[in-house]
């Protein structure tokens, strides 16, 4: 299996693609205009407590204000000298607090804040306020668990400050390990300088760019090379890695070709991640429909050639469907509640078995989740962790003709909706004529009811003309 991580640097946009054996697996675009604040530590102010939704409201100097739950409140910082455990009762306005954004602003909703701070390396995520260690949960190994338990007893780390092992740590040496936590620490104790001089709201700590957070999460023992097309910025990794990941830094290979992406023929497989509908190899297709708080996921047969029983068909179909839901969610970076809607089976061990096949194929997804189970309609609920905005968002905007409805107007709605529009306009007013300007599939259903409009013409006694402008948007409509 070859896994590759492919970097596209423009002025106005960089691109990282992950890529096994040809297929895109994921992708992340970032722009200096909508670069994420997730992981960015502030020192709030807390600008209005709300008790009756046990929140707060945080300036952290940014246009919207980031929302905090009061029960993750766990100290006052007026002074950040102290970590006093208080009541969510004591927490005032005008009081400064260090927090860390968790997700990103959506629609009119500030950005999500916590007080448990996080500052991610590459093995291990330093916890300030925390003091035990924990393993993350994807370790599944009672073996490597208790190997990793044993060698951070063994680190001479401070007592006062927590560590989480990320899921990378696995199989790693004792040397690799001390050498980012001595790290972290080291960058805690700068961090904890500028929180003491700085004055709220201000910026304490800064999360990497996409690049080095690319680096960080998925250049894992396992990718086989990074093919970055800038050369600043080829350099700027070589630097970076020669830090933390020098071992690998013969696995970089700088691009020197035309077009990267088109080369590896990603580009085609970018432009699929906008449209609704997947096919899967048997012909069966998802139809993928993301809204604001909920995505639906319907899984269909399609040009699927039955050549087993229904229930086997169905169950073959699934089992496929649920593989390729899987890599959608990562690759679409689709969050909120999501409902798969598989294709009904009767018997009880089809459908756990394709409920197991979704849970292995989301094993690697770094994206918190949560799965209830199937239901005997074949449908899933599930959760997925919601933190960035969508490659879709960030590329999209809603259309200015349907608003993001996907649909117009038919010319017959436009026709029957003018007619009555014309009805109150002209109630109550004496004009001899009057000019309606419309698109011409408008005016041709119009005039396939002649009748109706020589009714209007006598009842408000007046001489209506339609006007053809072949470029005027079918919804549109002018009367002068």
């Amino acid at each position: 299996m070859s896994k590759e991580i492919l970097i596209s640097v423009e002025p106005k946009e960089k691109r990282v693609g992950v890529v096994t054996d040809g297929r895109l697996d994921e992708f992340y675009i970032e722009r200096p205009q909508d670069k994420t604040i997730v992981g960015n530590i502030y020192k709030g102010k807390i600008d209005a407590v709300l008790p009756s939704i046990g929140a707060a409201f945080v300036d952290i100097g940014l246009p919207k204000k980031g929302f905090l739950y009061l029960s993750e409140i766990e100290s006052v910082y007026e002074s950040l000298e102290t970590t006093r455990q208080i009541s969510p009762k004591e927490v005032k306005k005008g009081q400064d607090v260090l927090v860390q954004v968790v997700k990103e602003s959506f629609g009119t909703k500030g950005p999500r804040l916590s007080t448990h701070i996080g500052i991610a390396g590459r093995y291990i995520v330093l916890m300030p306020q925390e003091k035990q260690v924990g393993i993350s949960r994807r370790i599944e190994e009672d073996e490597e668990r208790r190997r990793l338990r044993h060698l951070f007893a063994e680190l001479k780390l401070p007592n006062d400050i927590g560590f989480i092992v990320r899921t990378a740590a696995a199989g790693k040496s004792k040397q690799e390990l001390n050498h980012d936590a001595q790290f972290l620490i080291k960058l805690w104790r700068r961090l904890e300088k500028i929180i003491h001089h700085s004055k709220a709201p201000s910026l304490i700590y800064e999360e990497y760019d996409l690049t080095l957070r690319a680096i960080r999460d998925s250049f894992t023992d396992d990718v086989s090379k990074l093919i970055v097309d800038s050369k600043p910025e080829y350099y700027r990794i070589k630097r970076f890695m020669q830090t933390f990941l020098s071992y690998l830094i013969r696995k970089i290979d700088l691009y020197r070709g035309h077009d990267l992406f088109e080369e590896k023929d990603i580009e085609r497989q970018i432009n699929k991640i906008y449209e609704p509908r997947v096919y899967l190899k048997s012909k069966a297709y998802l139809v993928i429909e993301p809204t604001e708080g909920l995505v639906v996921i319907d899984v269909n047969s399609g040009g699927f050639k039955r050549r087993l029983g229904q229930e086997e068909a169905a169950f073959k179909v699934n089992c496929e469907a649920a593989e390729e839901a899987a890599r959608q969610l990562i690759l679409r970076d689709l969050g909120g509640i999501i409902v798969i809607d598989f294709i009904d089976m009767e018997k009880e061990h089809h459908r756990r078995e394709v409920l197991n096949t979704l849970k292995r194929a989301l094993r690697n997804d770094r994206a918190k989740y949560d799965i209830l189970g199937i239901s005997k309609f074949g449908l899933v609920e599930m959760t997925r962790e919601r933190i960035h905005k969508t490659v879709q968002m960030l590329s999209y905007h809603p259309c200015p003709c349907c608003q993001g409805l996907g649909k117009v107007k038919s010319a017959v709605t436009m026709a029957i909706f003018t007619l009555r529009e014309i009805k109150r306009y002209l109630k109550g007013k004496a004009l001899k004529e009057v000019n309606i300007t419309l698109a011409p599939a408008v005016i041709d259903e119009i005039l396939k009811d002649k009748e109706s409009m020589k009714n209007l013409e006598r009842r408000f006694r007046t001489k209506i003309n339609l006007i053809s402008h072949p470029f005027l948007h079918l919804e549109e409509f002018k009367i002068s």
